[in-house]
């Protein structure tokens, strides 16, 4: 155990050629960072459970968010250790023989199932919680980021950040800055088992280890100034994304669609244009004025690259959304994170379905009606014909 100890914190792994952790204990300031201090974050998980329950759920009704009123479903063993072992989404051959299991039909098979997801769906109060979570971090974040960080020299030129690299102590806002940051971010991580499955999953993992990895790096090698402003730059519009989708569950559609659409603004600016033309630009090439590189650079940068990957893939989207709401007429929910994969494809299925019961619907009531239409010209034909018969049958007596 020692000996791994001893080769994670290797002094070439973490600091620049010829610079030891015992010049760091030298440091002057009244903090310095210690690895230590990463346990501190994991008290958020508490603090975010404790937020959701006595402030955001009663936020959401105040608001006027409401939940769709969802169907139970029969008790039935085989389709529930089906559901629950095999597979939500059943095949029709598996249905078939799910059927010859129970007493149901195979349309009550598929109504079963498809209230069984209903069930497991996340409800819109959920969904504001979670964003009503991540809208007050956000917002309390960035202010407190641009606070502490406006007066600063690296905040105008970043060349500060490596005067002095990396012996710089550490003010006490910026440690409970990332202390904040960091807590944060593990708990997402922490609870991504428990929070609403989106349809970019996969990327906001990689996108929590990307960043947690680089938090956690840039605080132990001491890359507090510019780490800080990374934070800025991602907290700057994510505040702005998570009000939209807390006015969209309220039902507040032109509310959220303005918020949506600042959001795009200044999410494309920050992550395309000063994320890369600043941070990146900083760390890649005006850190080489102060330092040779080393294994910490490398790692660093490549952390920071794969932040930027994600953000343009984002920025894909966005502009998508962007494209449909100018030239379509429409402005979608928020494709980057908002929308869930399979409850929307049960949505979709539950609407495909009522459309093709419309439209069967409508088939017979036309043929009904043309039959009506047929039956009742043909009672009045009867009708004058009789007539005319018994008109003609009183023609002789008259004469």
């Amino acid at each position: 155990m020692e000996q791994l100890s001893q080769w994670l914190w290797k002094q070439e792994y973490w600091l620049p050629p010829g610079i030891r952790w015992e010049d760091m204990e030298k440091m002057e300031g009244s903090r310095r960072p210690l690895p230590r201090d990463l346990l501190l974050a994991l008290g958020f998980i508490m603090l975010r459970y404790a937020f959701e329950r006595r402030v955001a759920f009663p936020l959401s009704r105040v608001l006027g968010v409401k939940d769709q009123v969802r169907l139970k479903v029969t008790p039935a063993p085989n389709l529930e250790a089906f559901y629950t072992k095999n597979s939500r989404q059943p095949t029709r051959s598996e249905i078939t023989s799910l059927v010859n299991q129970c007493d149901l039909t195979h349309r009550q098979v598929e109504t079963w199932f498809r209230n069984r997801r209903n069930l497991d769906r996340p409800s819109n109060s959920k969904k504001f919680c979670e964003a009503s979570w991540r809208f007050v971090f956000y917002l309390v974040a960035f202010t407190a980021g641009l606070v502490s960080l406006i007066n600063t020299a690296w905040f105008w030129d970043q060349r500060e950040c490596w005067r002095g690299f990396p012996q710089q102590p550490v003010q006490d806002a910026h440690y409970w800055y990332y202390m904040l940051e960091l807590g944060f971010y593990w708990s997402l991580l922490l609870c991504v088992s428990v929070d609403v499955k989106r349809k970019d999953f996969k990327e906001q993992i990689v996108h929590h280890f990307a960043t947690i990895f680089l938090l956690g790096f840039s605080y132990c090698s001491n890359y507090i100034r510019i780490g800080t402003l990374v934070m800025l730059v991602h907290d700057s519009s994510d505040f702005l994304l998570e009000s939209a989708k807390m006015f969209n569950y309220a039902g507040w559609k032109k509310t959220c669609d303005s918020l949506f659409v600042i959001f795009a603004a200044v999410f494309l600016v920050t992550r395309l244009v000063v994320f890369p033309s600043k941070i990146i630009y900083t760390t890649l090439v005006l850190s080489m004025e102060v330092f040779e590189p080393f294994m910490g650079y490398y790692f660093f940068n490549a952390l920071l690259l794969v932040l930027q990957a994600l953000h343009i893939y984002w920025a894909y989207l966005i502009l998508r959304m962007i494209y449909k709401f100018l030239f379509l007429g429409k402005l979608d929910k928020d494709e980057r994170s908002d929308v869930e994969s399979e409850p929307e494809e049960e949505e979709n299925e539950e609407e495909e379905e009522e459309q093709e019961d419309r439209s069967s619907w409508r088939k017979r009531k036309v043929v009904l009606d043309s039959r009506l239409a047929m039956l009742s010209s043909s009672c009045v034909l009867n009708n004058l014909t009789n007539q005319k018969a018994d008109a003609n049958r009183r023609l002789p007596k008259a004469r």
